[in-house]
């Protein structure tokens, strides 16, 4: 059996759950997430509990891996919907700076012109300073092909390590020449 998928995830009181076939919807105080099942993998709820099962587990190699990440999905939702996802961007170099107003960040990072980047639907961002970003949403995948689109305008150089780096991301830094 898979370790992850075999796990139950515990619902909190403020969570309810709603199965119809294969379609899953969690609803909580922050919002409403769906996630359609595979063809293998079933759901039920009891007792406070959520937990996945999967008929063809033994038959087939690729429903093994599809049982573990439907679990992982769902505990997804449910962590999402109760207390949310938060993921922190820090800007490092000499002038490098950001701007946020609304859903559009500007960002001044070296080039010619500023980057301009609209944050995607359900997703908030906001910077307590110029040189932090923090973006928060209740849906895990928004928050991360957020923070990895806006970090890949300028990754951290492998010589200084001027960038945008995720918060507490430890950068490597090689030697330059004059070293040798």
């Amino acid at each position: 059996m898979s370790r992850i998928g075999k796990q139950p995830i515990k619902l909190d009181d403020r969570v309810k759950v709603n199965i119809q076939g294969k379609d899953v919807t969690v609803e909580g105080p922050k919002g409403k997430l769906s996630f359609c099942l595979p063809e293998c993998v079933d759901a039920d709820v009891a007792d406070g509990v959520l937990s996945v099962s999967c008929s063809t587990y033994e038959k087939e190699a690729g429903d093994r891996a599809m049982f573990g990440m439907a679990r992982s999905m769902l505990s997804n939702l449910v962590i999402g919907v109760t207390d949310g996802f938060k993921r922190e961007l820090e800007i490092q170099g000499v002038g490098y700076r950001g701007q946020c107003s609304g859903n559009k960040l500007t960002l001044n990072l070296g080039f010619s012109n500023p980057v301009e980047y609209s944050v995607p639907d359900g997703v908030d961002v906001s910077m307590p300073d110029n040189t932090h970003i923090v973006l928060e949403s209740i849906n895990k995948q928004l928050v991360g092909q957020a923070a990895a689109t806006i970090r890949r305008f300028r990754p951290p150089d492998a010589y200084k390590g001027k960038g945008i780096r995720y918060a507490g991301e430890y950068v490597s830094l090689k030697e330059g020449k004059t070293i040798g």
